[in-house]
């Protein structure tokens, strides 16, 4: 990779926070845009250079593109609770789809030509014949999250060539887990820090929907580690390059393997070492019942396979409990 920087926009979030503790074990340099509205600024590397802005300030993202010689981008900053989308569509498609519209436009007057874009399973929506789903399986999303994420991935396709730009787009499926107990995940919405968050205040867990058609009437999904997310992004930086204009790939990012909702408290019980109570719950707008990945295109492409798996996301999920707790997550 060259000399410049690579921006992270969110790189103060959950899983942005990994990936740039990544990309410096890589030996890049680093440049964080974060506003701060779910991000912790003090999960920003000191050798990382934090610019606290919105995203859709395009002309304030060009000029520290430029300033700070950036030449390539990582985008992660976006709105991401799918449920939530349901009820604040406009907000999700003015953060998420405005957002890559601002991007692109600050890339292109900063001329900076390379980009990993953080799209999602979501993209998908329910599955219909294809599971594990697979980069060419149907796109049609259940939720505006998910829309406003299938639309980032267009208009960077339909952007490419003119811009010369040479980009991926990484669909993540669910990520959990901790790369250190001060990055953990302080989300609302990710089923296992709802774990934790019950377990903390005396109540059972919900299971969202206990008749879905899958073996145990609770939703798949593939989980994956959000280290091996980090080191996926790694390897896409890697792969996109000035040489390759107007060329871009699609990959999924995830295991191969699904976990039930059950299959996770299980694994959550383990890690505690207590056995988590749960009760049911209606299900929530927006949740297919299985979306699990096909991640063989993303090991041909990248070099990559996950390597950690789900009592891994839990264990270290434990780990980072008095972390959230002495910041008034739990």
């Amino acid at each position: 990779m060259s000399a410049g920087a690579w921006l992270v926009t969110g790189g103060a979030g959950y899983i942005g926070s990994h990936v740039v503790r990544a990309l410096q074990a890589d030996g890049q340099r680093v440049v964080v845009v974060d506003d701060l509205s779910t991000g912790i600024a003090e999960r920003v590397p000191h050798r990382a250079q934090l610019e606290v802005f919105s995203v859709l300030e395009t002309r304030e993202l060009a000029q520290v593109m430029h300033d700070l010689h950036v030449t390539g981008v990582v985008h992660l900053a976006a709105k991401k609770a799918a449920g939530e989308s349901v009820n604040e569509p406009v907000e999700y498609h003015n953060e998420n789809t405005g957002g890559v519209i601002s991007l692109l436009t600050a890339m292109a007057a900063a001329e900076v030509r390379r980009l990993v874009y953080s799209s999602s399973a979501a993209v998908y929506g329910e599955p219909v014949d294809d599971n594990p789903l697979t980069e060419a399986s149907p796109t049609n999303p259940t939720n505006p999250y998910g829309s406003s994420k299938l639309i980032g991935e267009m208009m960077i396709r339909d952007s490419a060539p003119a811009l010369g730009l040479s980009w991926a787009g990484l669909r993540y499926f669910n990520v959990a887990g901790a790369g250190a107990p001060d990055l953990s995940d302080t989300s609302a919405n990710n089923l296992i820090p709802m774990l934790l968050r019950a377990r903390a205040a005396g109540r059972p867990a919900k299971i969202f929907g206990s008749d879905y058609p899958t073996p145990d009437g609770t939703c798949i999904r593939d989980y994956i580690h959000v280290s091996d997310l980090a080191d996926a992004h790694v390897a896409a930086c890697r792969l996109v390059t000035d040489e390759a204009p107007g060329s871009g790939v699609i990959l999924n990012i995830g295991t191969g393997r699904g976990s039930s909702v059950r299959e996770v408290i299980e694994s959550m019980s383990l890690a505690l070492g207590d056995q988590l109570v749960a009760e049911e719950a209606p299900r929530r707008d927006g949740d297919p019942s299985v979306v699990q990945a096909d991640p063989s295109r993303a090991a041909e492409a990248l070099g990559w396979r996950s390597s950690l798996g789900l009592d891994d996301m839990t264990a270290s999920a434990v780990a980072g409990m008095g972390w959230l707790e002495s910041h008034g997550y739990l």
